[in-house]
């Protein structure tokens, strides 16, 4: 069988589609929306080679529409936890042993159908099922994933060429294996490109998985789905369940042959689970890797050098593009006092100028957030920070669920830069801003550095290049991905690998060769070619 060194494509981000008035992607766009509203989706669970469905039927609605019915989704059980397990060690040794030049060509087809006929169908349905306006599903779920696909494969085929030296008469290799057992991505609902790369990176290094997405992406999810099997995915490798997180947790992390966790979402539940994972260790055949990205309460800030015009687009976008439901949303600013007064009035014109409504109208720029759940926790938090005689609303604070979950763009000015919105994460469309006294940069660095348990994003902006070094050095451990002149948020993949520490996770980066490291155990492998055939060395010979 003929074999060589393969050198894959090289990989380049995938250009994002304006989606501009009169250009053919709007209307194909338009009409893969009505496509999708037209017809009431009956979607399975995929374990092994079967789609398998129950009894438990769950509706799916758009969040900004939800008296509209886009399908619903078989829910299953411990039973069904199990039957994806055993399907994912069934196919563990086929796939680990398949060429992995074989297991690059099926996702790099995988992003070849995302950026080709596959692409109108998951953003409308990311659209519909998460709420997202044309722009920022065409960034996720679209070139965000197939960026993942393909640097990826570049990144795996960079891993497998990394072998050591060797000296004379003997030859080193490196075997990169994967994992001793099965895998188990847990992805969240705010982006369909994570809840593809979560499964697919393990996938790729020759692990199988068990995926488990949150209900409110399923419907996205399941296009994923679809577009791996006509990329050639072997059955069992990717088990797509649908269950309750205690129910998949109950059976996975109670397993022996559990290998790996590829998590995003809250820390709260990241940590329960490293705790579960902890208190089993005994339990497995190995140490499992846990690889999380989780909560976020990201910044701005800004010293007197800056240009208002800048900090309020900054803000405009940083806070408020996908509804605030983006795990490095700009949540908290600080604003010079030299500055406060232009900022302000940029800001409140940006958000006095912002249409509101469900995707389907490209003209709205905020939507919806996620479900009911969502509503009521941020709504709380605004109604609590309504109530601190210290802050000030000066946009904003009006909700409406009768039709959509709709949150209004919401600004906070506090005086108090403890207050709970400047500290706690409310993943929703609430910004706090604390205005400093302009000569006092320095101590605010530390007030920022100090305010949050998290670090995820974060940015300074400033004209002055002195505020801006000691920011970066005074920030260092505030934020895993830092930003200077610019929103806290749009890392892209093969630019910016993405991923914080502290409370915001494991920062193992996705985007990155190192993401791809954590799902495989190395084994080293030496050859001697002529070995001696004698114990004793020069050291013990007489003078």
């Amino acid at each position: 069988m003929p074999k060589g060194f393969y050198n894959v494509p090289v990989p380049k981000n995938e250009p994002v589609l304006s989606y501009a008035p009169g250009s053919k992607e709007r209307k194909a766009l338009k009409k893969a929306i009505d496509e999708a509203r037209a017809v009431e989706l009956d979607i399975p669970m995929y374990i092994g080679s079967e789609e398998v469905r129950t009894n438990t039927k769950k509706r799916l609605s758009p969040p900004h529409d939800h008296h509209h019915t886009l399908g619903y989704f078989h829910e299953g059980d411990a039973s069904h936890v199990e039957q994806a397990i055993q399907a994912a060690l069934g196919a563990k040794d086929l796939w680990a042993s398949l060429g992995w030049e074989h297991r690059a060509s099926i996702f790099l087809k995988a992003a070849e159908l995302l950026a080709g006929p596959y692409r109108y169908k998951i953003n409308a349905a990311t659209m519909l099922g998460q709420s997202k306006s044309p722009y920022q599903a065409e960034i996720d779920s679209a070139c965000e994933l197939i960026d993942f696909l393909r640097f990826n494969v570049h990144f795996m085929s960079e891993i497998y060429r990394d072998q050591p030296e060797s000296s004379p008469g003997v030859w080193n290799r490196m075997e990169y294996r994967p994992l001793e057992g099965f895998t188990f991505a847990l992805t969240p609902f705010n982006f369909t490109a994570i809840a593809g790369n979560l499964p697919t990176s393990m996938a790729m290094m020759g692990n199988t998985v068990v995926w488990k997405p949150a209900n409110t992406q399923i419907y996205a999810a399941n296009v994923i789905m679809q577009v791996l099997k006509e990329a050639g995915l072997p059955d069992g490798v990717i088990n797509l369940i649908y269950v309750t997180g205690p129910t998949a947790g109950d059976v996975i992390f109670s397993h022996r042959d559990f290998a790996g966790l590829h998590f995003t979402g809250s820390t709260g539940v990241f940590q329960n689970m490293w705790k579960t994972i902890g208190n089993n260790i005994h339990t497995y055949k190995s140490y499992p890797r846990i690889v999380g990205e989780t909560g976020g309460k990201d910044f701005v800030m800004v010293h007197k050098s800056a240009n208002p015009r800048e900090v309020s687009t900054a803000l405009s976008r940083g806070a408020f593009e996908y509804q605030g439901q983006k795990c490095s949303a700009a949540s908290r600013a600080y604003i010079p006092s030299n500055l406060w007064d232009d900022v302000k009035q940029f800001l409140l014109e940006d958000l006095k100028s912002f249409k509101m409504g469900g995707t389907e109208d490209f003209g709205n720029f905020f939507n919806a957030v996620i479900d009911e759940k969502a509503f009521t926790s941020i709504t709380g938090y605004i109604e609590k920070a309504r109530q601190n005689p210290l802050n000030e609303i000066i946009a904003g604070g009006k909700y409406d669920k009768s039709k959509g979950y709709f949150i209004e763009p919401t600004v906070f000015v506090s005086k108090d830069p403890s207050s709970l919105t400047m500290c706690e994460e409310i993943f929703g469309p609430v910004l706090t801003i604390y205005v400093y006294h302009a000569e006092n940069f320095e101590q605010t660095l530390e007030l920022v550095d100090q305010t949050s348990p998290y670090a995820l994003t974060g940015s300074i902006i400033a004209k002055d290049r002195y505020a801006i070094e000691l920011a970066t050095k005074k920030l260092s451990n505030a934020a895993g991905n830092f930003y200077i002149n610019d929103k806290p948020t749009g890392a892209v993949v093969g630019q910016q690998p993405f991923g914080g520490a502290r409370g915001s996770g494991t920062n193992d980066k996705a985007g990155a060769k190192v993401n791809l490291l954590r799902w495989v155990s190395l084994r080293t492998i030496k050859e001697t070619f002529v070995p001696p055939v004698d114990y004793r060395y020069p050291f013990l010979d007489k003078e």
